[in-house]
């Protein structure tokens, strides 16, 4: 069981990435109008598309190309990374051309370029301006792989998921983003967790990493991401549909690169999809904005909730070969990796 949960939770963010690439920072009535209707099956992005441009078809994005580097760091290391550890997995994603420098936000560029100069990777993700102040969703984007090898224990996930944040997003949102998905993922792995269960987990998750990144971080203005999961959530339930839902969510909650709105965006579309990793993709994909983040979040979840059993075959066979992927073999690296 828990090897279907890690194969799910993998192949489902890669799944709604890609499904949500070309539909990133368009808003709803131009999705419909750009691609015929709903989105359920994978478009090549618009010539126009401010990130995706010139990616094909099911190809992934940011999101997931680094939570995959960080499934085989923890792999490796055995969950004992330390900051300097990710600086490196940073740095050795930037030199992919496939994904930077046109896919990364302004706090993973400007930790980068810091990075790469030799700054101490604890200092980094301390400082920034107001353009780069570590409060976005880009340590949250990547984090799932941390609650699947922490499975079944939220708190050491939110410890490990702070360690990931050290040299980008070390502010109370950024944390407590990170720490809210790889604490839903962790109990999402347990055995009968509910819905209501999992949720509990982000909340909690969201308090505890807000609270590692005020005081072992730089404090930084901004929105609870906790209060505004049990929002989130709130809205999701009363949704007659999804069309609804993405209404409700997108409209008061909002689906932008913010910490504070992508992640409690993601638990909102995962309780409106009842946990099913193929409906919540395309929920996060039709909602526009920051769709393919939100989607691989949500989605991550959602596959460690339901296993690779819920996925269709042939669409992970797709994103697969578009981006020269084993994700089966992934999930075993990882999968050894807990069992030692």
């Amino acid at each position: 069981m828990l090897r279907s949960k890690i194969h799910g939770s993998l192949a489902a963010a890669c799944l709604a990435d890609a499904l949500g690439a070309p539909t990133e920072e368009l808003s709803r009535d131009q999705i419909r109008a750009a691609f015929g209707g709903y989105v359920t099956e994978f478009h090549a992005p618009l010539p126009g598309a401010p990130y995706a441009k010139g990616r094909a078809a099911a190809q992934i994005t940011d999101d997931s190309s680094q939570m995959i580097l960080l499934t085989r760091l923890l792999a490796r290391t055995g969950a004992a990374l330390s900051p300097d550890d990710m600086a490196k997995l940073l740095i050795e994603w930037s030199k992919n051309e496939n994904y930077f420098p046109h896919f990364a936000g302004p706090t993973t560029r400007e930790a980068i370029a810091r990075l790469e100069r030799g700054e101490d990777p604890r200092e980094v993700g301390r400082t920034g301006t107001i353009m780069t102040q570590g409060a976005s969703n880009g340590a949250a984007m990547r984090v799932g792989p941390v609650g699947l090898f922490h499975h079944g224990d939220p708190e050491a996930a939110v410890r490990t998921a702070f360690t990931t944040c050290v040299p980008s997003h070390n502010t109370p949102p950024g944390v407590a983003g990170a720490a809210a998905i790889a604490a839903a993922v962790a109990r999402a792995c347990t055995p009968g967790a509910e819905i209501v269960d999992i949720v509990r987990a982000a909340v909690d998750g969201a308090r505890a990493g807000a609270e590692l990144g005020r005081t072992e971080g730089r404090d930084v203005p901004g929105a609870s991401v906790e209060r505004r999961i049990e929002r989130a959530v709130a809205l999701a339930i009363t949704a007659r549909d999804d069309e609804h839902a993405i209404d409700l969510i997108a409209g008061e909650i909002g689906v932008g690169l913010p910490a504070a709105e992508a992640v409690p965006a993601a638990l909102g579309f995962f309780v409106a999809a009842g946990g099913d990793p193929v409906r919540v993709a395309r929920l996060a994909a039709n909602a526009g904005g920051d769709s393919d983040t939100i989607g691989c979040m949500a989605a991550a979840i959602a596959g460690a909730y339901r296993g690779i059993e819920a996925i269709d075959e042939a669409a992970v066979a797709e994103v697969e070969r578009a981006n020269d992927l084993d994700l089966a073999a992934l999930a075993d690296e990882l999968l050894a990796a807990t069992q030692h």
